[in-house]
């Protein structure tokens, strides 16, 4: 496999066996960010800097347009923030820095990070690796293009209902929206500017990557805390939703995700189909209404608390809940009409989701699933991601 498209985790073992520079590995990436231009995804690129030594030393990465990157522009995909300069590094973007990995680029998102897919005045559309003609999805979109094409080692994004989850499943890659708490926002932009903790609890800062092994690596860096814990799957209860009754996945996407339930049927663990007590997408888009009065409801609030207690209940009988990241695999542009109505649930209930490509459509472009944990697994929903990529192969380079 060609430099550019190993993962992390293997770039920073060939930087410190010092069978590769870290220069070498970030001119690479420089190099096919210019050779992948026509993706459009990134919208500002970074000069190299000499790593500080750790986990990650010398390893490159891109950072949605969202966060701020100390010198870099932080403009969001916003006309009026054009010529907008961050003074400082977001946490998660600092904490990356001390662990040794060197900026080389920002990604593009739409306006104020919002959306499904990657578009805006300012920088334009943004194209899927596998298929220029589809989206890479939204609100990331330009970090999962860019991942996948090998224009950086890893991915830093934001979700607050999938806007990590979706692209990295549009694009082929592993992902992870992790507890809600655990990894800080402190650097990323609102309407207000770059602020504290973002006004909207949904919204966390999560990796998108080439490997699982490197969703754990970067998580133990950027994470306030958190423990990793062996899993034995034949304790593990598995709950499988091939259906939200919300949108219903093509035929393609449904054997993906029964395939991933075989194989984790085949370590050991038990899983069974069965449904959530609620879908929670339609609070989701009350509280996507609720942006344009500036308020949510004391109402939306209360279901808000009942659905995160019905999880909670949920549970109590399984461990993990496998589904679909999105009903299809990557649109053609403009075409993103089905609901993001399997990861909008877990932004509310603040459970962990990780992502892994399972499998592709006829026509070649990456499907994966979905694994959400109770809070403060994300092991769990990690070491259950690695055995469907051990199983069903993850990654794959585009052609």
């Amino acid at each position: 496999m060609e430099l550019i498209h190993r993962p992390a985790v293997e770039l920073a073992a060939l930087i410190a066996s010092r069978a590769v520079s870290a220069g070498e590995v970030f001119a690479a990436c420089a190099a096919q960010i210019a050779e992948r231009s026509d993706l459009n995804a990134l919208v500002a690129v970074a000069d190299f800097v000499d790593p500080l030594d750790g986990p990650l030393c010398g390893v490159p990465f891109t950072v949605k347009d969202t966060l701020g990157v100390a010198g870099l522009p932080l403009v969001a995909g916003v006309p009026e923030r054009v010529g907008v300069i961050a003074s400082s590094d977001a946490v998660v973007v600092a904490r990356l820095r001390v662990a040794g990995a060197v900026v080389v680029g920002k990604t593009n998102c739409p306006p104020w990070g919002g959306g499904d897919e990657t578009v805006n005045e300012v920088f334009g559309r943004t194209s899927n690796p596998y298929d220029v003609a589809r989206t890479p999805g939204g609100s990331s979109g330009g970090e999962a293009a860019a991942v996948a094409a090998g224009c950086s080692g890893f991915g830093i994004g934001t979700d607050s209902g999938g806007s990590i989850r979706v692209p990295a499943h549009f694009c082929g890659l592993a992902s992870l929206k992790p507890t809600a708490g655990r990894v800080p926002v402190r650097g990323l932009i609102d309407d207000l500017g770059p602020v504290g903790e973002l006004r909207d609890p949904r919204t966390q800062v999560g990796p998108l990557v080439r490997s699982v092994a490197d969703l754990a690596l970067i998580l133990s860096v950027i994470q306030d805390r958190g423990e990793f814990a062996a899993v034995e799957f034949s304790e593990l209860r598995i709950a499988m939703l091939p259906d939200d009754g919300v949108t219903t996945p093509d035929a393609a996407t449904a054997r993906v995700v029964a395939a991933a339930g075989d194989a984790l049927r085949d370590v050991g663990a038990h899983v069974e189909e069965a449904a959530p007590p609620a879908s929670g997408h339609a609070i989701t888009t009350e509280i996507w209404a609720s942006y344009g009065s500036g308020a949510i409801s004391y109402d939306l609030l209360g279901r808000w608390d009942a659905y995160r207690e019905a999880m909670l209940r949920f549970g109590e009988r399984f461990d993990v809940l496998l589904s679909p990241v999105f009903a299809t695999a990557a649109p053609r542009h403009g075409e993103m009409s089905a609901a993001m109505s399997y990861t909008t649930p877990h932004s509310l209930s603040g459970w962990p989701a990780a992502t892994v490509r399972c499998g592709a459509s006829p026509d070649g472009l990456p499907i994966g699933v979905q694994v959400a944990a109770h809070p403060w697994r994300d092991d769990v929903a990690l070491a259950v991601a690695g055995a469907l990529e051990d199983a069903l192969g993850g990654y794959l380079v585009p052609s």
